[in-house]
């Protein structure tokens, strides 16, 4: 039972890793930035620390992996928008 949550979690966690491929396209291949807001992204960067922590603590590798990734996107975007409007 535990390992068909974790897979669920696990799923949930790609679906919501491949929705952020697009802004990363945005950012990192059209160098678009417009629309954007930092501040947003800021708080869903800490957003996303505090899930993997909770996820170490309760030991749920599913939301560890799924937030580990989500934050590497979230950072992607960040540092890339960063980079476009400090050119």
């Amino acid at each position: 039972m535990t390992f068909a949550i974790e897979l669920i979690g696990l799923f949930a966690g790609f679906l919501g890793v491949i929705a952020w491929i697009p802004q990363i396209k945005e950012v990192w291949v059209e160098k678009s930035h417009e629309g954007i807001s930092l501040p947003t992204f800021f708080l869903v960067a800490a957003a996303l620390i505090l899930w993997l922590f909770y996820g170490i603590l309760i030991m749920s590798y599913s939301i560890i992996i799924a937030n580990i990734a989500a934050l590497v996107c979230i950072l992607l975007v960040i540092f890339g928008v960063l980079k476009i409007r400090h050119s």
